[in-house]
Protein backbone atom coordinates (compact mmCIF):
# COMPACT_ATOMS: atom_id res chain seq x y z
CA UNK A 1 0.00 0.00 0.00
CA UNK A 2 1.58 3.30 -1.02
CA UNK A 3 1.53 6.03 1.61
CA UNK A 4 0.78 9.59 0.58
CA UNK A 5 3.79 11.02 2.39
CA UNK A 6 6.52 8.78 0.98
CA UNK A 7 4.90 6.86 -1.81
CA UNK A 8 6.50 3.69 -0.42
CA UNK A 9 4.67 0.43 0.03
CA UNK A 10 3.86 -0.88 3.53
CA UNK A 11 3.45 -4.59 3.88
CA UNK A 12 -0.09 -5.48 5.09
CA UNK A 13 1.26 -7.25 8.19
CA UNK A 14 3.37 -4.20 9.08
CA UNK A 15 0.38 -1.89 8.56
CA UNK A 16 -1.82 -4.15 10.70
CA UNK A 17 0.83 -4.29 13.42
CA UNK A 18 1.11 -0.48 13.48
CA UNK A 19 -2.68 -0.12 13.52
CA UNK A 20 -3.02 -2.57 16.42
CA UNK A 21 -0.27 -0.69 18.28
CA UNK A 22 -2.15 2.57 17.69
CA UNK A 23 -5.41 1.04 18.98
CA UNK A 24 -3.70 -0.37 22.09
CA UNK A 25 -2.19 3.03 22.83
CA UNK A 26 -5.52 4.79 22.34
CA UNK A 27 -7.32 2.25 24.54
CA UNK A 28 -4.67 2.58 27.26
CA UNK A 29 -4.93 6.38 27.17
CA UNK A 30 -8.73 6.19 27.37
CA UNK A 31 -8.51 3.78 30.33
CA UNK A 32 -6.08 6.10 32.13
CA UNK A 33 -8.38 9.10 31.50
CA UNK A 34 -11.41 7.14 32.81
CA UNK A 35 -9.52 5.96 35.90
CA UNK A 36 -8.31 9.50 36.51
CA UNK A 37 -11.85 10.89 36.13
CA UNK A 38 -13.26 8.20 38.43
CA UNK A 39 -10.58 8.85 41.04
CA UNK A 40 -11.19 12.59 40.77
CA UNK A 41 -14.94 12.17 41.17
CA UNK A 42 -14.49 9.79 44.11
CA UNK A 43 -12.27 12.16 46.08
CA UNK A 44 -13.57 15.45 44.73
CA UNK A 45 -15.04 17.45 47.63
CA UNK A 46 -18.42 19.04 47.06
CA UNK A 47 -18.18 22.72 46.29
CA UNK A 48 -20.97 25.29 46.41
CA UNK A 49 -21.98 24.59 42.80
CA UNK A 50 -22.16 20.81 43.36
CA UNK A 51 -24.38 21.41 46.38
CA UNK A 52 -26.61 23.77 44.38
CA UNK A 53 -26.96 21.13 41.66
CA UNK A 54 -27.86 18.44 44.20
CA UNK A 55 -30.43 20.67 45.93
CA UNK A 56 -32.04 21.58 42.60
CA UNK A 57 -32.20 17.96 41.44
CA UNK A 58 -33.70 16.85 44.76
CA UNK A 59 -36.48 19.41 44.31
CA UNK A 60 -37.14 18.48 40.67
CA UNK A 61 -35.06 15.85 38.89
CA UNK A 62 -36.99 16.42 35.66
CA UNK A 63 -35.32 19.83 35.24
CA UNK A 64 -33.59 20.03 31.88
CA UNK A 65 -29.83 20.39 31.80
CA UNK A 66 -30.18 23.85 30.23
CA UNK A 67 -32.53 25.03 33.01
CA UNK A 68 -30.34 23.46 35.69
CA UNK A 69 -27.24 25.11 34.23
CA UNK A 70 -28.96 28.50 34.33
CA UNK A 71 -29.98 27.97 37.98
CA UNK A 72 -26.42 27.19 39.06
CA UNK A 73 -24.67 29.69 36.76
CA UNK A 74 -22.84 27.17 34.57
CA UNK A 75 -22.73 26.49 30.86
CA UNK A 76 -24.86 23.47 29.89
CA UNK A 77 -21.82 21.31 29.00
CA UNK A 78 -20.09 22.13 32.31
CA UNK A 79 -23.30 21.41 34.21
CA UNK A 80 -23.75 18.08 32.44
CA UNK A 81 -20.16 17.08 33.28
CA UNK A 82 -20.74 17.89 36.95
CA UNK A 83 -24.01 15.95 37.09
CA UNK A 84 -22.31 12.96 35.45
CA UNK A 85 -19.43 13.17 37.94
CA UNK A 86 -21.95 13.25 40.82
CA UNK A 87 -23.66 10.16 39.37
CA UNK A 88 -20.38 8.29 38.92
CA UNK A 89 -19.31 9.12 42.47
CA UNK A 90 -22.52 7.55 43.80
CA UNK A 91 -23.96 10.75 45.28
CA UNK A 92 -26.89 10.48 42.87
CA UNK A 93 -28.04 6.89 43.23
CA UNK A 94 -31.22 7.07 41.13
CA UNK A 95 -33.75 9.41 39.59
CA UNK A 96 -37.39 8.56 40.32
CA UNK A 97 -40.92 9.94 40.17
CA UNK A 98 -42.61 10.32 43.57
CA UNK A 99 -46.22 9.23 43.42
CA UNK A 100 -49.14 10.61 45.43
CA UNK A 101 -50.26 7.80 47.80
CA UNK A 102 -53.77 9.22 48.19
CA UNK A 103 -54.24 9.30 44.42
CA UNK A 104 -53.25 5.62 44.38
CA UNK A 105 -55.75 4.78 47.14
CA UNK A 106 -52.96 4.17 49.66
CA UNK A 107 -53.40 7.19 51.91
CA UNK A 108 -53.11 5.35 55.24
CA UNK A 109 -49.60 5.02 56.61
CA UNK A 110 -48.87 2.40 59.27
CA UNK A 111 -45.61 1.86 61.13
CA UNK A 112 -45.06 -1.67 62.38
CA UNK A 113 -42.75 -2.69 65.21
CA UNK A 114 -41.85 -6.36 64.75
CA UNK A 115 -40.29 -8.69 67.30
CA UNK A 116 -39.02 -12.09 66.15
CA UNK A 117 -39.19 -15.19 68.33
CA UNK A 118 -35.50 -15.99 67.71
CA UNK A 119 -32.49 -13.79 67.00
CA UNK A 120 -30.59 -16.02 64.60
CA UNK A 121 -29.23 -15.17 61.17
CA UNK A 122 -31.54 -17.79 59.65
CA UNK A 123 -34.69 -16.38 61.26
CA UNK A 124 -33.73 -12.84 60.23
CA UNK A 125 -33.09 -13.94 56.64
CA UNK A 126 -36.36 -15.86 56.48
CA UNK A 127 -38.34 -12.92 57.85
CA UNK A 128 -36.68 -10.39 55.52
CA UNK A 129 -37.33 -12.52 52.45
CA UNK A 130 -41.05 -12.62 53.31
CA UNK A 131 -41.38 -9.04 54.63
CA UNK A 132 -40.29 -7.39 51.40
CA UNK A 133 -43.16 -9.18 49.63
CA UNK A 134 -45.88 -7.76 51.92
CA UNK A 135 -48.41 -5.73 49.90
CA UNK A 136 -47.86 -2.02 50.42
CA UNK A 137 -44.57 -2.45 52.30
CA UNK A 138 -42.55 0.67 51.52
CA UNK A 139 -39.67 0.21 53.96
CA UNK A 140 -38.28 -2.45 56.27
CA UNK A 141 -35.41 -1.73 58.69
CA UNK A 142 -33.47 -3.78 61.23
CA UNK A 143 -33.40 -1.69 64.40
CA UNK A 144 -31.82 -1.75 67.85
CA UNK A 145 -34.01 -1.56 70.91
CA UNK A 146 -37.44 -2.94 71.79
CA UNK A 147 -38.15 -4.20 68.25
CA UNK A 148 -36.13 -6.20 65.76
CA UNK A 149 -37.65 -4.46 62.72
CA UNK A 150 -39.63 -1.41 61.78
CA UNK A 151 -41.77 -1.67 58.69
CA UNK A 152 -43.60 1.13 56.93
CA UNK A 153 -46.75 -0.01 55.15
CA UNK A 154 -49.21 1.95 53.01
CA UNK A 155 -52.81 0.86 52.64
CA UNK A 156 -56.21 2.34 51.78
CA UNK A 157 -57.92 2.46 55.20
CA UNK A 158 -58.49 0.58 58.49
CA UNK A 159 -60.44 -2.16 56.80
CA UNK A 160 -57.77 -2.84 54.19
CA UNK A 161 -55.08 -2.76 56.90
CA UNK A 162 -57.04 -5.30 58.96
CA UNK A 163 -57.23 -7.54 55.91
CA UNK A 164 -53.48 -7.13 55.26
CA UNK A 165 -52.81 -7.90 58.92
CA UNK A 166 -54.91 -11.07 58.85
CA UNK A 167 -53.78 -12.39 55.47
CA UNK A 168 -50.09 -11.44 55.35
CA UNK A 169 -48.61 -9.89 58.48
CA UNK A 170 -49.73 -12.61 60.88
CA UNK A 171 -48.21 -15.20 58.54
CA UNK A 172 -44.71 -13.71 58.42
CA UNK A 173 -42.21 -16.38 59.52
CA UNK A 174 -40.66 -16.22 62.97
CA UNK A 175 -42.76 -13.32 64.27
CA UNK A 176 -43.56 -13.26 67.98
CA UNK A 177 -45.18 -9.81 68.10
CA UNK A 178 -46.28 -7.02 65.75
CA UNK A 179 -47.27 -3.63 67.12
CA UNK A 180 -49.10 -1.32 64.73
CA UNK A 181 -48.89 2.46 64.87
CA UNK A 182 -51.42 4.23 62.63
CA UNK A 183 -50.12 7.61 61.48
CA UNK A 184 -52.71 10.27 62.29
CA UNK A 185 -50.82 13.18 60.72
CA UNK A 186 -47.62 13.38 58.72
CA UNK A 187 -45.71 16.36 60.04
CA UNK A 188 -42.78 15.85 57.68
CA UNK A 189 -42.20 13.44 54.84
CA UNK A 190 -39.38 14.29 52.48
CA UNK A 191 -36.88 12.63 50.20
CA UNK A 192 -34.65 15.72 50.18
CA UNK A 193 -31.38 15.26 52.00
CA UNK A 194 -30.14 18.46 53.71
CA UNK A 195 -27.07 19.71 51.85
Amino acid sequence: MPTEATGSIIHPNEWLSKFIGFLKGAMKATKVRRQSAAAESAVHPLDRTDKSILRALQRDASTTNVALAAKVNLSPPACLRRVERLRQSGLISSVVALLNPKALDAGMLVLLGVVLDRSTPESFALFEKAAVKVSGCMECHVVAGEFDYFMLVRTRDNESFNQLHATQLLHLPGVRQIRSFMVLKQVLSTTQFPI
